[in-house]
């Protein structure tokens, strides 16, 4: 499988990242790729083996799905690995640099969609968190 890789740098605080990353409420309020998407009513069990699914819908009912899969490997506030039902692995990585937390995502491609869609739409997803996160205290 073909490796695609996205990223962004937040200057907050990496525990404030981590929290709103991981939690529930929060990823309520971010997982969209666009403002015409929500997630609501997202479950995390956040530990290795431990699973999570987050509905995401079109705000007009039009269409869904639930993306959901299984933690392999979490370092607190550094690293998440976890597989999509699909098979699919992600791997998410968190450094502190002078300026800010760099976040980079690293997926693999699923065949049916182009690549450049597939980074696009994961890009806008970390760009929603980036946005969100710039507006907690």
């Amino acid at each position: 499988m073909m490796k695609v890789s996205i990223h962004t740098t937040i200057s907050k605080p990496l525990e404030t990242i981590w929290k709103a990353y991981i939690t529930p409420k929060d990823i309520d309020q971010w997982n969209h790729a666009s403002l015409d998407w929500e997630t609501v009513g997202s479950v995390n069990d956040f530990r290795v083996n431990g699973f999570f699914k987050y509905p995401m819908r079109a705000k007009d009912g039009s269409f869904g799905f639930d993306f959901e899969g299984q933690y392999l490997e979490i370092t607190p506030l550094k690293y998440i690995k976890y597989r999509l039902l699909d098979d699919r692995v992600v791997e998410t990585k968190f450094s502190q640099l002078p300026k800010g937390v760099y976040i980079e995502v690293v997926f693999d491609a699923e065949s049916e969609n182009p690549i450049e869609m597939q980074r696009g739409g994961w890009q806008d997803i970390l760009d929603a968190f980036k946005n969100y996160v710039v507006t907690l205290n």
